[in-house]
C-alpha cells in the first residue's frame, strides 16, 4: 500500500500522572476527514491558534467546502446560485498551506498505524486525527434506480432536483421533518402539486411535539401541500424505468412523478469499521470530544457527553458543527476542555421562521412564555425533570433571543410555570440528537 507522504514524529508516550485518553504533546500531523463545514472549520481554527505543522484535508466530493442548509432553500428554490454557498475561496483554502485532497473517499482507518486508508490504495499518515464525516441519508428499498426518485444531502443532489423540478413534476416527499418540510415548502412555492407522506401524525413532531408540529402541518396546509400523515409506503411505481407513483399503507395509490426521499440520515462510520473506536449512533466521544488518544470527532458525526443537560447526544446542525469544530481544535493542542453547548438550530418554511435552543424530551412539558399560537408569533419553553431545557420561537427572533437565557442558566421550571398558562405535555418529541 502507498502512503502519501513520511510517517510524522510521534507523540511521547505516556507518562505516570498524565490524564488518561489525553494527549499529551502538541500534535505535528493533523489529518482532517471530512470536508464540509465541521472539518473546514477545524482547519482554519487550527491555523487560526497558530498550528504551524502539517494539515491535510479529506473530503470525498470533488467540490470545495460549501454551505448545506441552502441546498433545501435557496438553491433548490432557484433563487441562489452554487457559488454563492462556498465556505472558503480558493485564494482563502491556498492560504491554509494544507493538503487538500478533494473528491477522495476515506475507506478505513489503522489506529495502530496511524494512518487512514483512501480510495485508490493511498494512505495517509497521522498523529492527530478528526473525524468530520458527518452523516449518509437513508434510502428506500427498489427505488433508487428510478429515475424521478432524489436524495438531498450534497450540492450535486440538490442541482440534479431543481432541474427535474423545472419539468413541472407532480411531487411526493416522503418523510416529514426538517429536511422533508423544507423540500416541500420549496416546491410548493414554485407553484408544485405537492404531497408529503410520513407514517408520524403530525410532521416535525420528532423534533418539536405534537402541538408545535400540528401548527407545522397546518402551515404546510394552508399553503397547498396535501398532507398524507399517519401512513408510509408500501412500494414504488414505475413505467419504462421512471417513477410514476406511490402505493401508500391504507391502500392509497398516489401519482408522482418525482418523488424526494427525506427520511433522515445516518452517521457515517461505515470506513471505521474494524478501527477500535466505539462506533454506537455514530463516533463516540468524551466530553472533551476525543474518541481515543490522539482521535477527535466534530459536527454530524460525533456522539459526545454534554455536561450542562448531564446526556449524551448527536446534533445534525449547522452552529453545531462550526462551534463543536472549533471546540475540537483548541483540545487537540491542549485545552482539555468539556464542549457544553446549548444546541440551537431553525428552519424557514413560507413565512415562518422557526428557532429553537435546547433539546426537547419525549416526556417534556410546553408552557406559552410570550405571544399565542395561533397567531403564529410565539415562544413557548419546554420543562424536564424540574428545570427549562427549551425555548422554540415562531416569527419571534427578538423573544426567544431573549429566553433562551432561560435554557443556558438551567432555570427551574416552577419560576415560569405559573407564568403563562401550559399547553399540556409533549410526546414522540426526540432527545438529544433527534
Amino acid at each position: 500500500m502507498r502512503g502519501l507522504g513520511p510517517a510524522p514524529g510521534r507523540r511521547r508516550p505516556p507518562r505516570p500522572g498524565d490524564r488518561p485518553g489525553r494527549v499529551v504533546s502538541s500534535p505535528v500531523n493533523v489529518v482532517v476527514v471530512g470536508a464540509s463545514v465541521a472539518g473546514l472549520t477545524t482547519a482554519v481554527t487550527l491555523r487560526s491558534l497558530g498550528y504551524g505543522g502539517r494539515l491535510t484535508l479529506i473530503g470525498d466530493e470533488p467540490h470545495t467546502p460549501y454551505n448545506r442548509p441552502p441546498l433545501s432553500k435557496q438553491i433548490l428554490a432557484g433563487t441562489w446560485e452554487h457559488d454563492r454557498i462556498k465556505l472558503r475561496t480558493d485564494e482563502e483554502l491556498g492560504a491554509l498551506d494544507a493538503e487538500l485532497l478533494f473528491g477522495r473517499s476515506a475507506t478505513g482507518l489503522d489506529t495502530l498505524a496511524e494512518r487512514v486508508l483512501l480510495d485508490g490504495g493511498d494512505s495517509v499518515p497521522y498523529d492527530t486525527l478528526v473525524i468530520a464525516t458527518g452523516v449518509t441519508p437513508r434510502g428506500l428499498p427498489d427505488a433508487h434506480h428510478l429515475a424521478g426518485v432524489h436524495l438531498l444531502r450534497t450540492l450535486d443532489d440538490a442541482l440534479a432536483l431543481r432541474a427535474d423540478l423545472q419539468r413541472r413534476p407532480t411531487v411526493a416527499v416522503v418523510g416529514a421533518g426538517f429536511l422533508g418540510a423544507e423540500a416541500a415548502a420549496a416546491a410548493r412555492r414554485m407553484g408544485l402539486d405537492v404531497t408529503m407522506i410520513d407514517p408520524r401524525p403530525v410532521p416535525m413532531r420528532r423534533q418539536f411535539g405534537d402541538r408545535i408540529a400540528g401548527l407545522v402541518g397546518q402551515l404546510h396546509r394552508d399553503n397547498g401541500v396535501s398532507m398524507r400523515c399517519g401512513t408510509g409506503v408500501t412500494r414504488f411505481l414505475s413505467a419504462g424505468g421512471h417513477v410514476t407513483g406511490l402505493e401508500l399503507t391504507d391502500g392509497t395509490v398516489l401519482c408522482a412523478d418525482l418523488v424526494v426521499v427525506a427520511i433522515g440520515a445516518v452517521p457515517s462510520t461505515g470506513w471505521l469499521a474494524g478501527s477500535g473506536l466505539a462506533l454506537s449512533n455514530g463516533v463516540e466521544c468524551d466530553a472533551a470530544c476525543r474518541a481515543a488518544p490522539g482521535i477527535y470527532a466534530a459536527g454530524d458525526v460525533a456522539s459526545w457527553y454534554n455536561e450542562h443537560f448531564g446526556a449524551r447526544m448527536r446534533l445534525e446542525h449547522r452552529l453545531n458543527a462550526t462551534e463543536q469544530a472549533q471546540a475540537v481544535a483548541r483540545n487537540l493542542l491542549g485545552d482539555d476542555r468539556p464542549f457544553a453547548p446549548v444546541p440551537y438550530f431553525w428552519t424557514d418554511q413560507y413565512d415562518a421562521h422557526i428557532q429553537a435552543y435546547g433539546i426537547f424530551p419525549a416526556d417534556a412539558e410546553l408552557a406559552v412564555l410570550h405571544g399565542a399560537l395561533d397567531d403564529r408569533h410565539f415562544v413557548v419553553g419546554y420543562g424536564h425533570r424540574g428545570r427549562v431545557v427549551g425555548v422554540l420561537g415562531w416569527n419571534s427572533p427578538r423573544e426567544v433571543l431573549e429566553l433562551r437565557r432561560l435554557v443556558a442558566d438551567k432555570a427551574a421550571w416552577s419560576s415560569i410555570e405559573g407564568s403563562a398558562p401550559p399547553v399540556g405535555a409533549l410526546a414522540g418529541v426526540a432527545g438529544p440528537g433527534g
